[in-house]
C-alpha cells in the first residue's frame, strides 16, 4: 500500500478493526454453537421434550434433520473427520 493511499484510509483504521474483532467474535460464537458435544446435547434436549409432549413429532423431526445437518458439517470441518453420524427412520 502506497504512502498516500495509507493517508487517505487512515480515518478508517478504527471501523476497520471493529469489523475484525466482530467477524472474530461471531466467527468463535459459531464454532462454539456447532461444537459436536453442544449439538449431541441439543439433540438430547429435543428427545426429552417429545418424550414429555412439549413438542409434536413434526417439529422433532424438523429439527432433528437440522441438528443432525449441523453435527455432520462440524464433523467434516475437524480434522481428522470427526464423528459419523448414523440417521435412523
Amino acid at each position: 500500500m502506497g504512502l498516500l493511499s495509507q493517508v487517505v484510509l487512515f480515518p478508517l483504521a478504527p471501523v476497520r478493526g471493529v469489523v475484525w474483532v466482530a467477524e472474530r467474535v461471531r466467527d468463535v460464537a459459531e464454532e462454539e454453537l456447532c461444537h459436536p458435544s453442544v449439538l449431541r446435547a441439543r439433540l438430547a434436549a429435543l428427545n426429552e421434550a417429545l418424550e414429555s409432549g412439549a413438542i409434536g413429532p413434526e417439529e422433532f423431526d424438523r429439527e432433528e434433520d437440522r441438528l443432525l445437518d449441523l453435527l455432520e458439517r462440524s464433523g467434516s470441518r475437524s480434522p481428522g473427520g470427526g464423528a459419523r453420524v448414523s440417521r435412523h427412520d
